[in-house]
């Protein structure tokens, strides 16, 4: 996402070379959903020096980058407003947030919500510690008083408001 200074990259894959001159004329700044959504973070990182926003890990993912002082990573939470107008919720766990970006009117889920082909869904079978499916919806609820346009899944495709209704009714 081009915020015209920045290039905000959400659990990022590498990016095609097409946007290689868009790396370069930009800010790059890699936002994670969850600690696990590291995927190509480390290139980026090494690559851009990008900074790195993530939420606080519960296992070994990001080691590398939290344990080293010449990088630049941000421990992030749930109800902080990040820099480039992103606000973080709360998801299915602590640590794995879904990110809305009121400039945009996009909600990033993580692995909050994903869509594996029957529709945007918070997925059970990634449910642990007790938490329930009816948690999760009363946690992210407030996400529909969003003024949300577009739903970007870190599994799935891209859809739209009435697909995050029907998600959590």
């Amino acid at each position: 996402m081009d915020d015209g200074t920045h290039l905000l990259l959400f659990d990022p894959l590498t990016p095609p070379s097409e946007l290689e001159h868009v790396m370069e004329a930009r800010i790059p700044v890699v936002i994670l959903t969850a600690p696990w959504h590291e995927r190509d973070t480390q290139s980026l990182v090494e690559r851009f020096h990008a900074p790195v926003y993530v939420a606080e890990p519960d296992g070994p993912d990001v080691t590398w980058l939290l344990g080293d002082s010449v990088l630049e990573s941000h421990v992030i939470s749930a109800g902080q407003r990040l820099p480039f107008g992103i606000e973080a919720f709360a998801g299915r766990q602590s640590n794995d947030l879904v990110l809305w970006v009121e400039s945009r009117g996009v909600l990033v889920c993580g692995d909050t919500l994903v869509d594996f082909g029957r529709g945007l869904e918070i997925h059970e079978e990634w449910l642990w510690g007790g938490v329930t499916r009816d948690q999760v919806v009363e946690a992210i609820r407030p996400l529909l008083e969003l003024p949300v346009q577009l739903v970007l899944p870190a599994h799935g495709v891209p859809t739209d408001k009435p697909a995050l209704v029907r998600a959590l009714t």
